[in-house]
């Protein structure tokens, strides 16, 4: 085998070259409020994170970085968040340490950074394990899906899109922008189902 076909494998074994998987969009779905009481998800701030913020909603969950190559996706979440936020769209940000130690901040220094740099104001999940054994219930949760097949998240700034019944709907791998087209496309389509009531 030829050096550069083992470097391309080993590329696609790491998530840069792997293709986004998207689900069908269900013409209706029915708002399931309690999909996601169960994760025992925690704020950055180290309170509860209150689940009925993603009562009937369209959520992109994405696993940030403050140092990573990534990392000025930051301003298009941010952008996403601000055009379709009142459309049903919440964007969750899950730090995670767990790619070359490229979040190594403290709750308080990655509130900071998010919002002096970038402005962020969605809502910021504490510090979790996304990959692995211990990864953070919300991740089981996502990478079990259906859609997922099991298949661990591969580096900073994946993106799953979640229906109002907390079906994974999509996954996008790093170098998938937030303004990519079939990206915004699946949110769009996603969101126009909220309220449609079957």
């Amino acid at each position: 085998m030829r050096w550069w076909t083992v470097c391309a494998a080993l590329l696609v074994g790491c998530g840069f070259f792997s293709s986004d998987v998207r689900g069908e969009i269900p013409q209706a779905t029915v708002a399931a409020e309690d999909w996601s009481a169960e994760l025992g998800m925690v704020s950055l701030d180290g309170t509860t994170f209150e689940t009925k913020q993603l009562s009937n909603k369209v959520v992109l969950f994405v696993n940030v970085a403050s140092k990573c190559g990534f990392t000025g996706q930051y301003d298009g979440l941010q952008a996403l968040w601000e055009k379709y936020r009142d459309q049903g769209l919440v964007i969750v940000g899950a730090p995670s340490n767990q790619f070359a130690g490229q979040e190594p901040g403290t709750a308080e220094e990655i509130a900071s950074f998010c919002r002096m740099n970038y402005g962020v104001d969605f809502p910021l999940l504490e510090k979790q394990k996304v990959k692995g054994k211990e990864k953070s219930p919300l991740y089981d949760y996502l990478v079990r899906s259906p859609l997922a097949d099991g298949d661990e998240v591969s580096w900073n700034f994946e993106k799953f899109l979640v229906g109002t019944d907390g079906t994974v709907l999509g996954r996008y791998r790093s170098r998938t922008a937030p303004d990519d087209p079939g990206l915004v496309s699946d949110i769009e389509a996603a969101l126009k189902t909220i309220g449609s009531g079957g």
